[in-house]
């Protein structure tokens, strides 16, 4: 199905971004699977690129970019490519907290890294205690004068280990009774005393791409580092999930697109009983299905992002999104593997990386059953 989303400009921008992947992060993948990370130096190279902090204003080194397509264009690119930076978490979630809720100086002192891929930022909601129910949050910031004290741990963090700004979510009320006014945004920096990066955390899929536990014993944060307003934090976090799960529901649908495209010249090359397994009715069918859910959820897709250009776009659409998408990800890669056989079950075909690299789209950003709930609340249920 001809998509009509995007205009020649996004196409421009697409070609540029598969030959950067191409260029500079193909040949490395192995390297940073096997490490457990990416080099850095390959957020700089996107920035002179231009395939991250596009979004930042002009006037801080950004491209002023305020068009979702050009980031759903990257995550597609990404869904091709031997393993993936995490550049959508860079382009879709952290950065457009500092942009929205920095105040003058803090955008000074913050974006121009990020406009030019030397800062990586991570933003830390996630405790051992507390993942989806942000209420639970225990971290905290006690202030002392011009700072604040922060304590507790985090876990799960993308980017945890290369980041050099973690935008971390802290209870700053200790009554109970504050509910959701009680947490605040705090921004730590690399190098602050009594910030530890805990583990490089052992996953079972997204393998280079770094996620840790952070420590925080005692830092003292200044004051200045309060992003947005103090005990909005929870407000803050609502007005910015939306983006973050249509971007994981289009990372997830193009995964899908590009090993499903992987698996038809696969069946259409694979012989069985003398003929290619693609003609056998069972999986014939099993093909049509995938390439019409597949087409259905693009569609889907297609319209948020046109919801998001002309400001109609509700979180109750993203949560639609992100939950279908991601569930039909799971489907379709695994309809894929089996149709590989054995070879799927091989780490040197995609489909296998796939397999357990999309396992992760369903629970990150917020799970299935949360998403259900925010739609099914919205039905006034």
């Amino acid at each position: 199905m001809k998509r009509s989303i995007f205009e020649s400009e996004h196409e421009q921008f697409r070609q540029t971004a598969r030959a950067f992947i191409e260029r500079e992060i193909n040949p490395h993948a192995g390297e940073w699977i096997a490490a457990g990370q990416v080099d850095r130096e390959i957020y700089r190279k996107a920035g002179e690129a231009g395939l991250i902090g596009f979004n930042v204003p002009e006037e801080f080194g950004g491209a002023g970019v305020d068009d979702f397509r050009f980031n759903a264009v990257v995550a597609e690119e990404l869904a091709d490519a031997a393993t993936a930076p995490a550049f959508t978490l860079q382009n879709d979630v952290v950065t457009p907290y500092f942009i929205s809720l920095s105040n003058d100086e803090q955008k000074q002192r913050w974006l121009p890294g990020f406009a030019s891929g030397e800062t990586i930022g991570a933003i830390a909601m996630t405790e051992p205690g507390a993942g989806s129910d942000l209420a639970g949050i225990k971290t905290s910031a006690v202030r002392d004068g011009d700072h604040y004290v922060v304590n507790g741990s985090k876990t799960f963090i993308s980017s945890g280990i290369n980041s050099d700004l973690v935008i971390v979510v802290c209870r700053t009320d200790p009554d109970p009774a504050a509910g959701h006014k009680a947490f605040s945004l705090i921004v730590v920096e690399r190098g602050m005393e009594g910030f530890e990066r805990g583990r490089k955390l052992d996953k079972m899929g997204l393998k280079s791409q770094d996620t840790s536990e952070l420590h925080f014993d005692n830092v003292r944060v200044p004051v200045a580092n309060l992003l947005g307003q103090e005990n909005r934090g929870f407000y803050h976090l609502m007005h910015n999930l939306p983006s973050e799960r249509l971007s994981i529901a289009i990372t997830a649908t193009a995964i899908a697109r590009s090993i499903f495209n992987e698996t038809v010249q696969y069946v259409k090359d694979r012989k069985a009983f003398g003929k290619p397994i693609g003609t056998f009715q069972a999986n014939r069918f099993t093909i049509a299905e995938m390439a019409t859910e597949l087409d259905i959820a693009q569609a889907y897709i297609d319209r948020c992002l046109q919801g998001v250009l002309d400001g109609e776009a509700t979180a109750v659409d993203a949560s639609k999104a992100k939950w279908w998408c991601t569930e039909l990800s799971k489907k379709v890669i695994d309809s894929c593997l089996q149709l590989h056989g054995g070879y799927g079950y091989m780490n040197e075909y995609r489909v296998a990386r796939a397999y357990t690299d999309i396992r992760i789209q369903t629970i990150f950003g917020g799970t299935t059953e949360i998403m259900k709930d925010i739609v099914g609340r919205d039905l006034g249920l």
